[in-house]
């Protein structure tokens, strides 16, 4: 990825960055240094440090001094805390949106999901991970909860990291069950959306233990 000078934002940085290692273009154990990533990202050194430190604050990467600063890798122990701290935290936003949306954000859930079944569609898997993020971080906008939008922004960079490898597998699923939550949420339905964003981490949950298994 590359840009002219400058053009990135030392926040634009981070989240292309971050991008990069969760979808394994950055793979864990590789060495990340300040020249390498500002010749590849088009910008000067300055905002990559700035970069670095705030992705090594939220673990996706770690540094060692004399030594460099490196991809972490996401632990099976770290994944199943993140799978079971979403599993409680979600369904209480379904039910808070469903009782508090406004037009326009379910306006806007609509959108994310036709957008993500145009880019599940055409395989667009990388657009797919950003997309099923922001699904999540609107339906938390429209808890009305400002403790619950920041808890589940943060928590939706690891769980992407943890998903990312799902993509291909259970993208038509998941894109289903999105649609589901935006109707109960759009019919204020708290019950039923809380259950529907319950099942659907389940699911998700499931898909990934399988995989594990499978690999193992």
């Amino acid at each position: 990825m590359t840009s002219a000078t400058g053009r990135l934002s030392p926040q634009q940085l981070c989240r292309a960055v971050r991008d990069d290692i969760i979808r394994r273009t950055l793979p864990p154990g590789q060495r990340l240094t300040e020249e390498a990533l500002a010749e590849r990202y088009g910008v000067s050194r300055v905002p990559v440090r700035e970069a670095l430190r705030t992705l090594e604050a939220e673990g996706f990467v770690w540094s060692r001094p004399y030594v460099g600063v490196f991809v972490a890798e996401l632990t099976e122990s770290e994944a199943a805390d993140l799978l079971e701290i979403r599993a409680l935290l979600e369904p209480l936003c379904a039910r808070r949106a469903a009782e508090r949306r406004t037009p326009e954000q379910v306006g806007r859930l609509k959108e994310l999901v036709r957008l993500g079944l145009d880019a599940l569609t055409d395989r667009r898997f990388a657009e797919l991970a950003r997309l099923n993020s922001r699904f999540h971080e609107v339906l938390a906008e429209a808890s009305g909860s400002a403790v619950l939008l920041q808890q589940i922004t943060q928590l939706s960079q690891k769980i992407a990291w943890v998903y990312a490898v799902e993509l291909p597998r259970r993208g038509p699923d998941s894109w289903a069950e999105h649609e589901k939550i935006c109707a109960a949420v759009e019919a204020g339905d708290p019950e039923l959306a809380g259950r529907i964003v319950a099942e659907h981490i389940s699911r998700a949950a499931s898909a990934y233990r399988l995989r594990g298994a499978a690999e193992s």
